[in-house]
């Protein structure tokens, strides 16, 4: 909610989480301002959101009130929340914004990525808070990880 223009560089395929004091008392999680790489994908998304919604809208915030009142203005954690309740009756899917970012550290633990990298990523000082608060992996994301390691399946390597 507090994302500026100015934090995306498409061009880079960048987007600097920057903490700040923001008109609408949007925080970022850490205190540390972090750079994580955004795909094309996102980039184009974002254009098509600047074409087709925001329009000739002058305002620093990328997400802003472009149907109620105050019209123009930066989001606020009410507004976030009335769209997640029209959403949750309107799906039947139970769900709460920061859950994202769980489900983010998960889908790039069990893709491998390195813990140190997701944990840098989500603005974590310890990998350890990324492993015990965000990394929900399972008993059969152990397996995996042994069976393709050559556990479980006889074929580990001895040292």
């Amino acid at each position: 909610m507090g994302l500026r223009h100015e934090d995306l560089a498409a061009a880079e395929g960048e987007l600097t989480i920057t903490p700040r004091a923001n008109d609408n008392r949007a925080r970022a999680k850490s205190a540390t301002p972090r750079t994580v790489p955004v795909s094309p994908e996102v980039v184009r998304l974002y254009a098509d959101y600047l074409h087709e919604e925001y329009g000739d809208l002058d305002s620093d915030y990328v997400f802003i009130n472009l149907w109620g009142q105050p019209f123009g203005r930066p989001w606020g954690y009410p507004a976030v929340y009335d769209l997640v309740q029209r959403l949750r009756r309107d799906t039947g899917v139970d769900f709460d914004p920061h859950w994202y970012r769980h489900t983010y550290a998960t889908r790039l633990l069990r893709k491998k990525t390195p813990i140190e990298v997701v944990s840098t990523l989500l603005g974590h000082s310890s990998i350890t808070t990324t492993l015990d608060i965000y990394g929900h992996l399972s008993v059969e994301d152990a397996r995996r990880a042994l069976e393709a390691a050559g556990f479980l399946t006889g074929q580990e390597v001895r040292w």
